[in-house]
């Protein structure tokens, strides 16, 4: 079993930054794809940011990409979002997820393991 929990969200003015983190429980991080999703109110939950186990692949969906970073350290036990140029409509809360299957059920958003998120509000 492992347990995802987010932090670092919170408020911030459009063109600001935020840095999120999900810390992990459990001995065998390393073995887990990881990604980040959001939902904001009245929408459906959508793919921001994946990487595999090593950290040397990462994928993002079109809105965030070049403006947001996912990382992580293994030896933390942690995956890091990076998210710089923020607009408003990055409002959301942001979760964590995990998989130790494959990359694809991270993308899919149907990943094994999910956090309970982190409020993010960016104002104009």
């Amino acid at each position: 079993q492992v347990q995802l929990v987010e932090s670092g969200g919170g408020l911030v003015q459009a063109g600001g930054s935020l840095r999120l983190s999900c810390a992990a429980s459990g001995r065998t991080f390393s073995a887990y794809f990881m990604g980040w999703f959001r939902q904001a109110p009245g929408k459906e939950r959508e793919f921001v940011a994946a990487i595999r186990q090593s950290g040397a692949g990462t994928s993002y969906a079109d809105s965030v990409k070049g403006r947001f970073t996912i990382s992580r350290d293994n030896a933390k036990n942690t995956v890091y979002l990076q998210m710089n140029s923020l607009k408003p409509e990055d409002t959301a809360v942001y979760s964590c997820a995990g998989d130790p299957r494959t990359l694809s059920a991270v993308l899919r958003g149907v990943a094994t393991y999910w956090g309970q998120g982190t409020q993010v509000t960016v104002s104009s």
